[in-house]
């Protein structure tokens, strides 16, 4: 808290086509106890091709991703225009606007932000780039809308443990959504899991799953009880 305002931070936790991105994971699990998962997020990014209207396309800027995605579209709408790979979709924009002979592929806002005409939208790409993210915050009670619950979850090194643990919820019909081992930093061959699963303790069922699982687990704590808002399209 500063100046009486709380302090809340966006973080991608997985893409459609690049996966799970470990570092929100292991950033989650540091500070586990001091941060929690405040809400739920996704936005499907629909890309637009940015540039100066009426002028030739020589060169084409853009994060590795969105190249790669669209490179059909490209090869039979750009052909032989020089690609060069940037930090971001933001900084391919930025290089775009240096040039009227460059173009970009991003977001129809950075057009707006760089001054550059929206020459077409939106691009066709070879599958949905959906990406998944995160508020975190300090610890407060779940939102009233909640619908997800994430756990930190340790278990004992032996034969079966994982599967009692996850037994648990499928004998009380609980939809897990994610499983995620992370090694446990200092303890070789030891591991930790994060796990997401659809509803709240106010549901009876999963209130006793969670009271069965933590019996089957040597340590389980909250990551987070939030909302899950209804995706987002760029």
């Amino acid at each position: 808290m500063k100046g009486g305002r709380e302090r809340l931070g966006i973080v991608p936790v997985e893409n459609s086509s690049g996966g799970t991105i470990y570092e929100t994971i292991d950033g989650l699990v540091e500070n586990a106890g001091r941060l929690v998962i405040r809400e739920g997020l996704s936005l499907n990014v629909k890309l637009a091709l940015l540039g100066h209207r009426g002028a030739q396309i020589r060169e084409l800027y853009s994060h590795f991703a969105p190249l790669h995605h669209c490179q059909a579209w490209i090869r039979k709408n750009l052909p032989g225009v020089k690609k060069h790979k940037t930090a971001s979709t933001a900084k391919a924009a930025a290089q775009a606007a240096e040039n009227p002979a460059f173009a970009a592929l991003g977001t129809r806002d950075a057009a707006h932000r760089y001054g550059l005409d929206v020459l077409q939208f939106p691009i066709e790409t070879s599958a949905p780039n959906i990406t998944e993210f995160l508020v975190i915050g300090p610890k407060a009670n779940p939102a009233p809308r909640s619908t997800k619950t994430s756990l930190l979850v340790m278990l004992e090194n032996r034969p079966g443990s994982l599967f009692d643990f996850l037994a648990t919820f499928k004998e009380s019909n609980v939809d897990l959504t994610r499983l995620l081992s992370r090694p446990i930093i200092g303890q070789p061959k030891s591991y930790l899991f994060v796990v997401d699963l659809d509803g709240t303790p106010a549901n009876p069922a999963i209130r006793a799953a969670l009271c069965n699982a933590k019996r089957a687990a040597s340590h389980l704590a909250q990551l987070g009880i939030y909302p899950a808002r209804k995706m987002y399209v760029s």
